[in-house]
């Protein structure tokens, strides 16, 4: 569980559940499809990524990564989303999205949240994000005074300005993808939901990753176990206002 302390102190005296997020953002929407999921009373306060909304000091403030989504609990700051759907899961235990083999769901997780970095943000960004949320200068100054962290200050240095990210950067983040999609494909071969017949955070903390990167062009031909299990999402309730209702199609951002 990842807590934070705020510099920006406003944030302390918010009651409730307030979610900061992006309505293109992977990680945001598994965020709101488990509150969906938990039938929990939610505050939107929605950060416009191709406006660069994030990019200002009070956001920077609530969260120092400048990322969305972040979490306030009552005045408690929590980041990075797939701890904080464990966190909401744990804190909010009706209706349970845990299985018996807890290990094993979390380890999904942990490899969702690895691989953001190295394969699904540059994928991304190289197919489809990048020219469309280019920094101006003076915006690119003050991403740099405000971001701390040098993983992420690194990334946003290969698409700063009039650079492109690479054809190898591009090639590496497809085969990770590709590695780890095919482990899902092998997990889901006579079985209805990652961790068997039992829907739960694992697969919340995957489905968006399809969508986003389906919805860059990934091809998921050579996935029919894939394709059939994020079909069935089609008639959750969470997957059409988590996702669906601020994202309709990926493909058209």
């Amino acid at each position: 569980m990842v807590v934070i302390v705020p510099s920006n102190k406003s944030v302390e005296s918010l009651q409730g559940l307030h979610l900061y997020h992006g309505a293109i953002s992977n990680c945001s929407m598994r965020v709101r499809m488990t509150l969906v999921e938990k039938g929990l009373e939610w505050t939107s306060h929605h950060i416009d990524l191709k406006k660069k909304e994030n990019i200002t000091d009070e956001y920077f403030g609530i969260n120092p990564n400048g990322l969305v989504p972040t979490l306030i609990d009552d005045g408690v700051v929590h980041i990075e989303s797939n701890d904080i759907i464990d966190y909401l899961d744990a804190t909010y235990p009706e209706p349970s999205l845990r299985v018996t083999d807890n290990d094993a769901m979390m380890r999904w997780l942990h490899l969702a949240a690895a691989i953001h970095i190295p394969a699904c943000k540059p994928y991304v960004y190289a197919t489809k994000i990048a020219k469309k949320i280019r920094k101006s200068a003076a915006e690119q100054v003050k991403y740099d005074s405000l971001q701390k962290n040098e993983e992420l200050k690194r990334f946003h240095s290969k698409h700063a300005g009039d650079k492109e990210f690479s054809t190898s950067d591009l090639e590496k983040a497809t085969a990770v993808l590709d590695a780890c999609f095919t482990k899902l494909e092998v997990t889901l071969e006579n079985q209805d939901w990652i961790m068997g017949d039992r829907f739960s955070l694992a697969d919340i903390s995957w489905v968006p990753l399809y969508f986003v990167i389906s919805g860059c062009g990934f091809s998921f031909d050579k996935f029919p176990n894939i394709k059939a299990w994020a079909a069935a999402f089609e008639d959750r309730e969470s997957y059409r206002e988590g996702i669906l209702r601020w994202c309709p199609d990926f493909s058209r951002v």
